[in-house]
């Protein structure tokens, strides 16, 4: 599965945080706060947003882009802590 994420933190401390995360699950910078990966798997990825959550606070957003999902394109993102999905099918 392609992973697209778009990082928008708020605190230095977390958006450090955030990058290694990423980096370790194997994501690579595109651009900054911009990282993509297309080798992670489905429970890997759901692993990842745990502790995306756990290292961000109110203030911080995380967008993921990924395709396929259900052979659909999914837009998942972290606002406000709250997760929310929108799934674009063909």
């Amino acid at each position: 599965m392609f992973v697209s994420v778009v990082c928008d933190i708020a605190n230095e401390d977390h958006r450090k945080e955030v990058h290694t995360l990423l980096l370790r699950y194997g994501f690579k910078s595109i651009m900054k706060d911009v990282f993509e990966s297309v080798r992670i798997g489905e429970n890997t990825l759901l692993r990842l947003k745990r502790d995306i959550d756990r290292a961000t606070d109110y203030y911080d957003k995380v967008r993921f882009y990924q395709y396929p999902l259900e052979d659909a394109f999914a837009i998942s993102f972290l606002s406000e802590k709250k997760w929310r999905k929108t799934v674009v099918k063909p």
